[in-house]
């Protein structure tokens, strides 16, 4: 797709939640776009490769979660696989943002991307989240934990809570239909020291795609015996 008609898809999908953007956003998302295709020829990063569908499921779906990021936030996005949703939030605003993956080829693009598109306070970090998180210089302290269509909420809660800060938050994107999940995964939020504060639910583009939100409040430390060996979180779900 030319630049100039980029330009004019992604502000017109982006305008569907009242975002505009900036020259330097747009030129950012076109060129994080092209990579992202190109890249995709020689490595499986997404099943999305059309330009409006990235657009939508991919570029504006990752920024919906702004409003609960205020700027300059310690952020760590776990499982990021090709970027989302911590790329696109750090074409956004200024943050401190750590991308952590377990596939290191998926490091290495994400790392090329980070060159390209200029980003500064950013970087990606080749590890499993079970093992980053018992690390002392990992543990309890981002401000925000960030993850997108990793794993159910029951498994995710492990993966993610343990980064996070006291009074700090776990943003778990989500599809539609949350209420089962949320309910199988009160006692392990529970157990590693959240609290549900907020469900949002809502939709995106004129396709009207559901969405929800799930904001994980940290309210006490989470126990040192979390997160679990690799692996075992998602076998044993904590019950």
């Amino acid at each position: 797709m030319k630049e100039e008609l980029f330009y004019q898809k992604l502000e017109e999908i982006f305008l569907t939640q009242d975002i505009t953007l900036t020259e330097i956003q747009k030129k950012r998302f076109y060129d994080y776009a092209n990579l992202l295709i190109q890249w995709n020829e020689k490595m499986n990063l997404t099943a999305i490769t059309k330009m409006e569908e990235i657009i939508l499921k991919h570029f504006l779906d990752s920024v919906t979660i702004l409003p609960w990021i205020p700027e300059n936030s310690y952020i760590i996005d776990i499982g990021t696989g090709a970027g989302f949703p911590g790329i696109p939030i750090q074409i956004m605003q200024s943050n401190h943002m750590v991308l952590l993956d377990s596939l290191n080829k998926r490091i290495t693009f994400l790392k090329e991307v980070i060159q390209k598109l200029g980003l500064e306070g950013i970087n990606a970090v080749h590890g499993r989240a079970e093992e980053k998180g018992q690390e002392q210089r990992n543990r309890e302290t981002f401000d925000i934990a960030v993850s997108r269509a990793v794993a159910p909420l029951n498994i995710l809660v492990e993966y993610g809570l343990p980064f996070v800060r006291v009074q700090g938050k776990f943003l778990c994107m989500k599809g539609s239909n949350t209420e089962t999940e949320v309910k199988e995964a009160q006692n392990a939020i529970w157990q590693l020291g959240g609290r549900i504060k907020e469900i949002k639910e809502f939709t995106i583009g004129k396709e009207q795609l559901s969405r929800s939100v799930i904001v994980i409040e940290k309210i006490k430390e989470t126990p040192m015996i979390y997160p679990r060996k690799a692996g075992k979180p998602s076998k044993e779900p904590i019950i």
